[in-house]
């Protein structure tokens, strides 16, 4: 079949390689333009450099919304078009061009966790497993119907990197299998229970701002989402900014108020946790290493030299 791309980032990239690797042939591709948001700076192999490299012509989009691309697209006369980590709206006289429709890769298990940053979202709210999803582009974003699914298992210690190398694997082959059964002419998708829906917004500073009122257990997964490459989970100590980089659950459960820092536990420092930390039934969070707001990384027991204080949610 001619496949369009859409897509960017390493996402769009290992897909836009899965169809060079394909028997299908591409005759256009469509990417964003390199961006300064903290999140599209990371993950951020160029589809554009790989189409070129394969003298596939490629157009540069924020929105696909102009009569040049609707002129190239109509050129391109696609059979389908694949979506891969496309960031802004698709209308539907494009999803709806080419004659078999459009095919969305998106990293998770739709219904659920539609929309953004799905792998950390999924993380932080202790999801057992992740995945990926190709399904049939309509009206509403990330809601047609299923192709295919296929997930992985999140591990106890799992980070979003960890998700993210292992969902990346998944992306090549979910598309070359999705389009052999649309060419085999099947149709009978299955359909989303839209009652299971979850829409996630883009990740913002305000998402990784440490609140010491959410149990331990949401903390320390919130610090394995927020993990390197990612900008790590923080919070406040004496005015100035501390990033947490590896923290745990606290083996003793500890009473009190929720930041206070309050006892070494082996070789982290234990902060008191969650909004109900004055009856003394939570464990609290063992902080193992944080990074200083002028960038030095150290351990947390050599960070906090004395127990005591509180640990903020502003300066």
């Amino acid at each position: 079949m001619r496949v369009v791309m859409f897509g960017y980032q390493t996402w769009g990239h290992r897909t836009l390689q899965a169809l060079l690797d394909s028997e299908h042939e591409v005759p256009l591709v469509v990417t964003h333009p390199k961006s300064d948001h903290a999140y599209e700076k990371i993950w951020d192999d160029s589809v554009a450099d790989l189409a070129e490299q394969h003298g596939v012509p490629v157009l540069i989009r924020n929105r696909p919304d102009d009569e040049d691309l609707m002129s190239a697209l109509k050129e391109a006369a696609p059979d389908v078009i694949v979506a891969t980590n496309w960031r802004t709206w698709i209308p539907p006289q494009i999803f709806n061009l080419p004659p078999r429709g459009t095919l969305n890769i998106h990293d998770s298990l739709l219904p659920a966790y539609a929309g953004f940053s799905p792998l950390i979202w999924a993380l932080i709210n202790g999801e057992k497993e992740v995945g990926v999803t190709a399904h049939m582009m309509n009206d509403e974003l990330d809601a047609g119907d299923i192709v295919l699914q296929r997930a992985v298992p999140v591990g106890p210690t799992d980070t979003t990197t960890d998700l993210f190398h292992k969902t990346l694997e998944l992306f090549g082959p979910i598309t070359v299998d999705g389009l052999a059964l649309i060419a085999s002419g099947r149709t009978d998708w299955v359909k989303q229970d839209r009652s299971k829906a979850s829409f996630f917004h883009k990740r913002s500073t305000e998402d990784i701002r440490i609140d010491w009122n959410w149990p331990a257990e949401d903390l320390e997964r919130l610090v394995r989402a927020q993990c390197a490459p990612y900008p790590s989970a923080f919070t406040y100590h004496r005015g100035q900014q501390l990033d947490i980089l590896a923290a745990a659950v606290s083996q003793g459960r500890y009473g009190g108020t929720p930041g206070r820092i309050f006892y070494q536990e082996g070789d982290a420092v234990v902060i008191v946790a969650g909004a109900d930390a004055r009856t003394g039934r939570n464990h609290g969070l063992a902080i193992k290493r944080v990074r200083t707001h002028d960038g030095r990384e150290l351990p947390a027991a050599e960070y906090f030299t004395t127990m005591g204080g509180y640990l903020t949610n502003q300066p």
